[in-house]
């Protein structure tokens, strides 16, 4: 009967330590997200980039024979942005990784309150149960010694 009590106590404890870890998971995928949206707000910067040499090439093509090393410059800027995209496009498929695990925590978070729920559903019968025990004594007392 000593370990009843304590038992739903450790559960209380285990669900509180697990809603722990799930809010410490919640907080890293926050911190993934925010890196992902600098991402994003650099894929965008490096993407009217892109747009702005597309144009100057244009205007090289125009020009080529005056400014063949020009043109050759800006291809490999853009070759560079080229790049700088495909990181973005990774860093957009990391923030989708990132949500599946904040989604995951998520879970964790709400099977560990339901473990604390449990646990004090469970403390609050074992309360209520003692007290009617202790009526049902006060009651014999009483009629004992009336």
């Amino acid at each position: 009967m000593a370990d009843e009590p304590s038992h739903p106590e450790q559960q209380r404890e285990q669900a509180e330590r697990g809603r722990e870890k799930a809010e410490d998971n919640r907080q890293d995928a926050e911190q993934d997200r925010g890196s992902t949206e600098e991402h994003r707000i650099a894929a965008e910067a490096a993407r009217k980039e892109a747009e702005a040499f597309r144009q100057l090439a244009e205007e090289a093509r125009s020009i080529r024979d005056q400014h063949r090393e020009a043109l050759d410059a800006v291809r490999h800027e853009q070759e560079r942005l080229r790049e700088v995209g495909e990181s973005a496009r990774i860093a957009a498929e990391q923030a989708r990784a990132a949500a599946e695990i904040a989604r995951a925590a998520t879970a964790e978070a709400v099977a560990a309150t339901a473990k604390a729920l449990q646990a004090t559903l469970e403390q609050m019968k074992l309360v209520e149960e003692m007290r009617r025990t202790l009526r049902d004594i006060q009651d014999i007392d009483k009629g004992e010694v009336n």
